[in-house]
């Protein structure tokens, strides 16, 4: 393995070789994010090729910028190491004739309107009831400023207990559930019984349901509530993602086998075909996709027909059970990192005191109007402490500029540059504290460890050190999310668990997390996630023959034997046949990626990332049948039809591509889909039903909130 870069650590014991470095980091990849907890305080210094590196020499965030927290002091006690950057954020090889994307603040404006014209369907002062997981995105269509120009009096969260309201109209924001009904039919029942009169009225968002009105019927409310729909099927978190806030669709349809969501998915996708469309090509795998396209079709022919120039070309459908591998694995870009610590909710986050340096804590919208966060996005983390830097410096430099200038002068900078200054501080502060606040909490849980086992996971190599690192994992209780992942991410590359590993490892697992556990397991082996090898699927057919000539003691005998060779796995051959785990041996220099492996460190390519890409550069699934085959089949491609009436119009729209997801998308798939559309040229539109993680995924799948 060549090196890309030499460290030099200075520590209460000494100068420590960068040889005796690598060894104590297991021999990690270059450019993984390595952990080191040193006790005492570390000096870093690095040297790119033969020559000293400046940035490197005069220390990590060493600029001294004014009062920003986490830059004016030295590296003390920090739980990382990242790799010398001379070059700021990574170098990208960007097509300059990439196609400007449409606006899609339009479909806010829409959201919107028509939630105005449904809160004054109920004229005059109302309490407005929303329900919890409405809040969030309801704030980034309509603040509480504009509801209260509606006659919106007071507004209360859902929590399904008797109301304190005393108003005589009451309006109910909610999901179209049973249980929210069930409560909204108590509340009117109870003013029933106390004589009182009032008006109630139900928006369902984003389609009201059968069950539910069945329910109002069998409640014997029916005739006293109105109940109308908010069409609220799409929220754009940015520019280029666009999320239907659906969380429990991953659930509902892969685990519960619940339809009522496909509907709703085939309704956003025609509201984009009616504002940005006509699409000239659909592509799609999955059995949810297709569905969602059959949908999608009834409302356009359903629908009328207006000629209007396109402004997306293709779209690509992908269910989220096509790649249940990508959420699992831990992601290091930094927007994803930031994800999996702090959790991002409709594009925002909330930084705690540790970030802030402050004694609260912090909202912050994290989108590309966010400078600093824009340029670090994509960014593998070992990346973004170099930017950092340079940012803290520049921007010392700006604020430099201030000596020498005359009265003129400075009255120019205060009114023309200084706020902006002071936002970009603001910004890079939180950034800096954010990143440090990571490095930390990822020592903690020997994310070095982590990460050597998941890519041994992913390149099928040293399985039995694997599993003991997941008992060890589990028997320390290190966290119960964390070893659930690991469990799965070891059956989806094996193809499942030997049956003596699983029964092992279920039970270590049960007994150190709970015996309730017990329907989760079920959950996960219903999905796929974790299931336990059948017989016969780990031995050929002459092994087979072998094992029937001997007693059963003797053939697991023969098994265990035979488990020890490459199994012939779906994951393995996808792998083969799409090259998704690039060769260990080789150099992946991550300032520089050649490939949309770099968001794992180069250890792997997001499978459900390389099909579209694949069936993009074929302009369908030829060639791609055998990949198909293993991954259960439902895929289309159909031509949808363009207007064509402009021909640089229509250039402009083919190289747009809508990739919706449904199940989830994670932050470390949309990074991989612009370091592709940067390649070829292209830009990329992710629409998801959430975004989702590894935590967020398997926490849907526990069984024991009951």
């Amino acid at each position: 393995m060549r090196v890309l870069f030499k460290l030099v650590l200075l520590s209460q014991v000494g100068w420590q070789s960068f040889d005796h470095f690598m060894t104590a980091c297991h021999g990690a990849r270059p450019g993984v994010m390595v952990v080191f907890n040193l006790a005492a305080a570390v000096t870093m210094s690095a040297w790119c090729s033969e020559t000293e590196c400046v940035d490197c020499r005069l220390g990590l965030l060493s600029a001294p910028l004014m009062d920003l927290p986490q830059v004016t002091r030295e590296v003390n006690g920090w739980a990382g190491v990242s790799l010398c950057s001379t070059s700021g954020p990574m170098a990208h090889s960007v097509r300059r004739d990439a196609p400007e994307l449409p606006d899609f603040s339009l479909l806010k404006r829409l959201a919107r309107d028509q939630l105005i014209y449904l809160l004054e369907q109920l004229p005059g002062r109302k309490d407005l009831f929303i329900e919890a997981d409405l809040m969030s995105p309801l704030d980034r269509i309509a603040n509480v400023t504009t509801l209260k120009q509606h006659d919106v009096d007071k507004l209360y969260k859902v929590e399904h207990k008797p109301i304190v309201s005393t108003s005589d109209q009451l309006c109910f924001l909610i999901r179209p559930r049973i249980k929210t009904v069930k409560w909204i039919c108590d509340v009117v029942n109870a003013d029933k019984a106390f004589g009182r009169f009032r008006r109630y009225k139900i928006i369902f968002s984003p389609q009201k349901f059968y069950a539910c009105e069945n329910l109002l019927e069998e409640q014997g409310i029916f005739g006293d509530v109105t109940t109308d729909e908010w069409s609220f099927y799409l929220l754009p978190l940015d520019d280029d993602i666009i999320s239907l806030e659906l969380p429990e669709f991953f659930r509902d349809y892969f685990l519960e086998g619940d339809q009522r969501w496909v509907r709703t998915a085939g309704s956003a996708l025609h509201l984009l075909h009616s504002v940005y469309g006509p699409f000239s090509k659909v592509y799609g795998i999955g059995r949810c996709s297709k569905m969602a396209y059959e949908s999608w079709r009834e409302q356009v022919e359903e629908g009328e027909q207006r000629a209007r120039q396109a402004e997306i070309g293709n779209v690509f459908l992908i269910d989220r059970d096509v790649d249940l591998v990508t959420p699992l694995c831990s992601q290091v870009v930094y927007e994803g990192l930031v994800d999996d610590i702090f959790r991002i909710k409709c594009g925002c986050v909330e930084f705690c005191p540790d970030v802030t340096s402050s004694d609260k804590s912090i909202k912050v919208m994290l989108n590309s109007q966010d400078k600093v966060f824009n340029e670090i996005r994509n960014e593998h983390f070992s990346q973004v402490f170099g930017f950092l830097s340079q940012k803290a410096r520049n921007l010392q430099t700006a604020y430099d500029k201030r000596s020498g200038m005359d009265i003129k002068q400075m009255k120019t900078f205060v009114s023309e540059e200084l706020k902006g200054l002071k936002q970009e501080h603001r910004l890079l502060s939180l950034h800096i504290g954010a990143s440090e606040s990571m490095m930390k909490k990822k020592t903690k849980q020997d994310f070095q460890e982590l990460l050597k086992t998941e890519h041994s996971l992913l390149e099928g190599f040293e399985i039995r050190e694997c599993i003991s690192y997941i008992e060890e994992h589990i028997n320390r209780q290190v966290s119960m999310v964390e070893s659930m992942r690991l469990l799965c991410l070891l059956s989806l590359t094996e193809n499942g668990l030997l049956p003596k590993d699983y029964r092992s490892l279920k039970n270590q697992f049960l007994q150190s997390y709970g015996i309730e556990h017990l329907l989760t397991f079920s959950n996960l082996k219903q999905l796929g996630l974790l299931v336990e090898q059948q017989p016969g699927e780990t031995l050929t057919v002459m092994e087979s023959r072998v094992g029937k000539l001997v007693n059963d003691k003797t053939a697991g005998k023969l098994t265990d034997a035979f488990s020890s060779l490459a199994k012939k796995s779906n994951f393995r051959a996808l792998g083969r046949r799409l090259n998704l785990v690039p060769k260990s041996d080789e150099e992946y220099d991550l300032r520089v990626p050649r490939d949309m492996a770099y968001i794992f460190s180069g250890a792997y390519i997001p499978l459900s990332c390389k099909l579209i890409e694949q069936v993009l550069e074929r302009d369908g699934w030829t060639g791609l049948e055998e990949v198909t085959r293993m991954l259960n089949g439902h895929e289309f491609a159909v031509t949808a039809g363009s207007n064509g009436s402009d021909a640089r119009v229509k250039t402009d729209s083919q190289r747009i591509i809508l990739v919706m997801f449904l199940g989830g998308c994670t932050f470390s798939e949309i990074s991989a889909l612009r370091f592709l559309g940067r390649e070829k040229g292209l830009k990329f539109i992710v629409v998801t039903t959430a975004i989702t993680n590894s935590a967020r995924l398997l926490e849907s799948m526990l069984d024991n909130h009951a």
